[in-house]
């Protein structure tokens, strides 16, 4: 995830927050397994406990992390459409004249394949640049290059 996150787009947002109401559901059903412990019960019954408590530490920490995430995103306001930016989306022409719209984002389990990390060779390439930039990035098959080809709602 980049250090300063910025402007999420919406289709991060939708996989944020139907990640939040799985994390939300899911923290109900382990909380409701919770019962009041007593000092009667094995050491099997308190490991088990334990186990789920810590379950319910783990979503905690995932929810207020989607919460406060949605709360810079929203703070920053709309992705940029001037030059790529983290939220954006970009339609790329490619070396071989292939095209591909992307949007440049963070590591989010359920985001689309058009999902580039803005900490990606791709994604760091992109930052900063504007539509008719062609940018050089480091790809599996050896150095490539893209050209963006529009920015945003035009892309």
């Amino acid at each position: 995830m980049a250090a300063e996150p910025g402007p999420i787009s919406l289709q991060a947002r939708q996989a944020l927050e139907e990640e939040l109401v799985e994390l939300r559901t899911e923290r109900a059903k382990v909380a409701a397994t919770l019962k009041t412990t007593d000092a009667v019960g094995d050491r099997a019954d308190q490991a088990d406990g334990l186990q789920r408590a810590d379950v319910l530490v783990r979503l905690d920490d995932r929810i207020t992390e989607i919460t406060d995430r949605f709360r810079v995103a929203d703070a920053a306001g709309p992705p940029r459409t001037d030059a790529v930016g983290m939220g954006s989306t970009a339609t790329l022409r490619f070396a071989d004249g292939t095209t591909e719209t992307v949007q440049v984002g963070e590591v989010a389990d359920r985001l689309d394949e058009t999902l580039v990390t803005a900490d990606s060779p791709l994604g760091r390439a992109l930052l900063g640049h504007r539509a008719g930039d062609t940018v050089g990035y480091d790809a599996p098959e050896g150095r490539a290059t893209a050209e963006i080809v529009s920015i945003g709602d035009n892309a």
